[in-house]
């Protein structure tokens, strides 16, 4: 009958065998680790094994010389059991632990030193049997099983006649009440480092460089060395390579830069989207503010003139300054949309603040909405520009007019010209009116507003001309005042830094005849010209008045707000918000910031 397969054909068996028997240990650690010896224990360890522990001294080597002999019982030593002798168990059987009394029953032969402590492991007990074995010569069968599976490593000193050394006496290990325990073979002790590196590939020990030897250290460790705590588990196999840190930052840099590439992608078409699209987007998402007031806002009265050759933008422009629409092209850009081109017919139309362009358009159309003999005169108008809208809103001729400002005395002014003296407001005359009567109308109203200013009947062409001047370059009422302090500062004789001289360019463009281009900055020719009313040639006032001044000028003229101004400059024209300065330096940077401005609104300075 063939016999079993043994357990211990597997060579992974060894490695799951070295584990502690809780029965056998009792918590005892394995000396230190020793290299596996394919022995298994002789009589006497296998007795000692049983009834008592065995020390782990150190004893000396055995000597390669030794001869193999069969195993005999020391003269002293007392068998472990009477029953029947039996077969070597084998490594991985478990041992039943004996009574505490066999321990102290001292080994005959033994040179070791009694210990009562617990008893040894398998492994331990495996040692010291090959230690035993190789003190007196003796070698199992085991070992020669073994060293038939090795022919590089014979058996030294061997009888020549003898083909394998000569089984081990059988030794009775259990004790007399116990079931026998069956023979098995004797393999050698393998451990799981021996199986790993027999499938590994041979390798030449010269060849291993310093760089090896960590790894090879930290393959001997074993899970019995994890599990006694004499290893870790960082011992076990091949420790990881340490990581490249610098390969890992910049890779981290890679990725960063991607990130950012990705959302300056996204940033930059975000931006040309919104500059291309910003009115759509603006209305898509009702974020742009309305261009025209709501239905049922409308309230007061405001009065606007037409005058004839007036298209759609032109009074487009004239009704937001009157207050009627809320923005400048409100109403032309209602026109384009609706494709509307109606006949507009010059006069003066009495409307409402705060209307939709469609209401205003049909207010325009409306002959009630038109005033009959009336006439709406703006301020900052020159004559030139005031008697063709009296000749439009009157229906006469324009000749007349200018006939009758030929002649200023006639008038009761005390100048050459009427530039001044034609106060803004709106008229309406009897039907019947001439020219002359309609002119003497304006001169009068502005008498009645110097006087009520309290200005001298000797200072009115003065107070006249610095107010046209207050007229022209301020925009807000509070500037009004301080334009007017401005223009007093550089006319006192203290002054050190424009030693009297106004540098207005308003007085350039009225001398050179620029004002009605409707540009804002002054030419190089105009401040150039040798002309009486510029200011920029000429220390002191203008020849005379540029404009026609309302109320409010005139009293600024009068009644300047105290400061040190010397300079001022409107730094955003359709704003109309002005800086006031006091040094020519402050001055320089308040203009570089108007120039700014132009330099983004092209067309509007």
């Amino acid at each position: 009958m063939p016999d079993s397969p043994s357990p211990f054909d597997d060579p992974f068996a060894d490695l799951f065998g070295k584990l502690p028997d809780p029965r056998t240990r009792d918590g005892a650690l394995p000396g230190p680790r020793r290299s596996p010896a394919p022995l298994v224990p002789g009589p006497d360890e296998a007795g000692a094994f049983v009834h008592g522990p065995l020390t782990t001294t150190t004893r000396p080597a055995p000597t390669v010389g030794s001869a193999t002999a069969s195993a005999v019982t020391s003269p002293g030593e007392r068998p472990a059991s009477a029953s029947p002798s039996r077969e070597p168990i084998a490594p991985g059987a478990s041992l039943p632990r004996q009574p505490d009394e066999s321990a102290g029953t001292p080994n005959a032969g033994s040179e070791r030193t009694e210990n009562a402590g617990a008893p040894l492991s398998r492994r331990a007990a495996r040692e010291a049997a090959a230690a035993e074995a190789a003190r007196t010569g003796q070698v199992p069968a085991g070992a020669a099983a073994a060293g038939a599976d090795q022919p590089d490593e014979p058996v030294q000193n061997a009888a020549p006649d003898d083909p394998a050394p000569a089984d081990p006496a059988p030794v009775d290990r259990a004790p007399a009440d116990r079931a026998p325990v069956p023979a098995t073979a004797v393999l050698p002790a393998t451990t799981f480092d021996d199986v790993m590196m027999t499938d590994a590939s041979p390798r030449d020990a010269s060849s291993m460089t310093p760089a090896d030897e960590p790894r090879s250290v930290a393959s001997q460790a074993s899970l019995e060395d994890l599990f006694t705590g004499r290893s870790s588990s960082d011992d076990l196999g091949h420790a990881p390579p340490p990581a490249n840190k610098r390969r890992r930052r910049v890779g981290g840099w890679i990725a960063l830069a991607i990130v950012l590439l990705f959302l300056g992608g996204i940033a930059a078409g975000g931006l040309w989207v919104w500059n291309t699209y910003e009115d759509q987007i603006r209305e898509l998402m009702g974020w742009e503010e309305p261009k025209d007031y709501e239905a049922g806002q409308a309230t007061g009265e405001a009065l606007v003139t037409i005058s004839q050759g007036d298209t759609g933008g032109t009074i487009s422009q004239t009704l937001y300054d009157a207050g009627v629409t809320k923005t400048p092209e409100a109403f032309y850009d209602m026109l384009v949309e609706t494709g509307q081109n109606p006949t507009f017919y010059p006069g003066v139309y009495r409307l409402q603040q705060k209307m939709t362009s469609d209401a205003a358009l049909t207010a325009l159309q409306d002959p009630a909405s038109k005033l009959e003999n009336s006439a709406l005169v703006r301020e900052g108008l020159t004559v030139d520009q005031t008697l063709p809208i009296l000749a439009e809103s009157l229906g006469m001729p324009l000749e007349e007019f200018q006939a009758a400002a030929a002649n200023p005395a006639t008038f009761g002014v005390p100048a050459d010209s009427l530039e001044g003296w034609l106060f803004p407001a709106m008229y309406t005359f009897d039907p019947g009116a001439t020219p002359t009567d309609v002119i003497q109308t304006l001169v009068n109203r502005t008498i009645e507003s110097l006087d009520t200013a309290g200005v001298p009947a000797e200072d009115r062409q003065r107070v006249l001309t610095v107010a046209s001047i207050i007229q022209r370059e301020a925009r807000f009422e509070d500037d009004f005042y301080k334009v007017s302090r401005v223009i007093e500062n550089r006319l006192a004789p203290t002054n050190d830094q424009t030693f009297g001289y106004l540098q207005m360019d308003s007085t350039a463009q009225y001398g050179f005849g620029e004002m009605h281009d409707g540009t804002v900055s002054s030419s190089q020719e105009a401040l150039d010209d040798d002309n009486p009313w510029n200011t920029y040639r000429h220390p002191g006032l203008p020849k005379g008045p540029i404009a026609n001044p309302g109320d409010l000028a005139i009293d600024a003229a009068m009644h300047p707000v105290d400061g040190p101004w010397l300079y001022f400059v409107t730094v955003n024209p359709d704003s109309g918000e002005t800086i006031f300065t006091t040094t020519g330096a402050e001055h320089e940077q308040a203009v570089k910031q108007w120039q700014q401005w132009c330099s983004d609104n092209p067309g509007k300075c």
